[in-house]
């Protein structure tokens, strides 16, 4: 095996996804010189998301590939259809009812992955970035406690060594250098379900017009999605707590048949439907332990990104939401560095603080979507009784899904935090278990606080993106913290 060194990078980004095609983009815009390392050929399988608005709209916009993805012909969704809640009727929430997502960013897609990924990644390309392929990084190069690049082996067993002045790990879940941070990665102990999952032909719609939202269902083990890819092709995955394993232990595909028979709005969905057996989606895969966050985010020369950072369960596909927004928070901090705005650990004082913050409205947000269901007979079963606990059965959920790893100081202190927290969770419950109307009438879930403060964020990418500035009353996060310059590429001080 021979060893080659390469010429510096301003940046290696290592990972083609979402949040490094992003980061990578957006640098490389800002006239760095950026290398992306991919250790697969594109396009390869990744299971198919739902995207969100602000993912759409405004991030996808800012790089550049507004075009593309319409051209692309992605299912349209308009919102989210739920059998959820004390209601036994589906209802649906559209985000029209919002005046932020109104108008034309009133829909966002459900993408193949493979298609969406392989955009981003050629847009990279496109915008000046160098990818390297079939590229695996093995390790990283430190010195003086700074890390300083990478070493990788490309798909002919050469080594290279490449020098860079920071280093994105925006290579996944199973990214094989994020413990190079430092600290530990924290799985929940509540989100640590499993998930077994497969594709189908011939899936029946929702009506009209929500025919492109995802559904998703709980049933008695759990819950099922149910995402229109196309119009013929319907990703279907069953999420299971963790005391369920042995329902996919043996012949999966018969676990999975026999879990969406116990969810009969799902059987009726597929009941003509056939199971895709071959090419890439033709296998059933489980895929387990996928909520968690890493200790630390960033060290000298080095951050992670995406998923290789944190990640949250999937009900509300909130993944390549965190992957591409950590991905346009990460490039704004870099950019400041290189273009000597800023010393390092200011930005990334201000990526991390950001990122945290971002995962934690997610968090919360999840915490009142599963508390809220009251029938402990179900999946949805209170923390109070998973526990034992004399404790209230908010502050039960709260001490099993913090355990402090966010940071965050009302996931420690539970007490504290059911105190901040109990009016707007019992808004949003009280606003979701509202009988639903003729048909599954439209819910207004953006009258609720919570749900407005999870958009919040994205909604300010969306103004930045249309208007290609960012709105001079914006105020930092935090105490000290910075706010993104008028373009949006970099970090600036508050201009008070």
């Amino acid at each position: 095996m021979s060893e080659k060194n390469d010429h510096q990078f301003d940046v290696v980004v290592v990972g083609g996804g979402p949040g490094g095609s992003t980061a990578s983009t957006l640098m490389a815009m800002q006239g760095h010189r950026v290398l992306l390392l991919e250790k697969e050929e594109f396009p390869r399988y990744q299971i198919g998301e739902s995207l969100l608005p602000s993912t759409v709209h405004g991030i996808c916009k800012l790089l550049g590939v507004s075009e593309e993805l319409e051209k692309a012909a992605f299912m349209p969704k308009r919102g989210g259809t739920f059998r959820w809640g004390s209601s036994p009727e589906p209802w649906t929430f559209s985000f029209s009812v919002s005046e932020t997502f109104s108008g034309p960013t009133s829909l966002a897609y459900q993408v193949e992955r493979m298609k969406f990924d392989q955009i981003l990644l050629d847009n990279a390309r496109s915008k000046g970035v160098e990818v390297r392929e079939k590229s695996s990084v093995v390790d990283v190069i430190e010195e003086d406690g700074v890390i300083r690049g990478v070493r990788y082996a490309d798909a002919d067993g050469v080594r290279h060594e490449v020098r860079s002045r920071f280093v994105v790990d925006a290579s996944g879940n199973k990214s094989r250098i994020h413990s190079k941070i430092g600290g530990t990665r924290h799985y929940s102990e509540f989100f640590q379900n499993i998930a077994l999952f497969g594709y189908f032909e011939g899936g029946k719609r929702l009506p009209a017009p929500n025919s492109g939202n995802i559904l998703c269902a709980a049933f008695d083990d759990g819950w099922f999605w149910y995402i229109p890819l196309t119009d013929e092709l319907t990703s279907v995955g069953a999420v299971l707590r963790r005391e369920a394993l042995e329902r996919v232990q043996g012949d999966k595909e018969k676990a999975l048949m026999s879990l969406i028979d116990g969810c009969p709005i799902i059987a009726e969905k597929l009941n003509e439907a056939r199971r895709v057996e071959s090419g890439p989606y033709g296998e059933i895969r489980i895929r387990k332990d996928y909520s968690y966050i890493q200790e630390k985010f960033w060290r000298p020369g080095m951050v992670l990104v995406g998923d290789a950072a944190c990640f949250i369960d999937p009900v509300f596909s909130s993944g390549v939401h965190l992957a591409t927004y950590s991905g346009l928070l990460a490039a704004r901090s870099i950019n400041s560095v290189l273009g000597g705005d800023f010393e390092e650990e200011k930005v990334f004082e201000e990526y991390e603080a950001r990122y945290r913050n971002e995962y934690a409205l997610f968090h919360d947000f999840l915490v009142a979507f599963y508390d809220m269901h009251r029938d402990e007979d179900s999946y949805f079963w209170t923390a109070k009784k998973v526990m034992n606990s004399s404790s209230s059965g908010l502050e039960s959920f709260v001490e099993l899904v913090g355990g402090g790893a966010s940071r965050e100081s009302g996931l420690v202190n539970a007490g504290s935090y059911a105190e901040q927290h109990e009016s707007t969770f019992r808004e949003f419950s009280d606003l979701v278990d509202e009988p639903a109307g003729e048909s599954g009438t439209d819910r207004d879930l953006f009258d609720s606080t919570l749900v407005q403060s999870v958009l919040e964020e994205g909604a300010k990418i969306q103004v930045h993106a249309a208007l290609g500035e960012v709105l001079d009353d914006e105020d930092p996060i935090r105490e000290g913290g910075l706010v993104p310059s008028a373009d949006g590429m970099r970090w600036a001080h508050p201009s008070y």
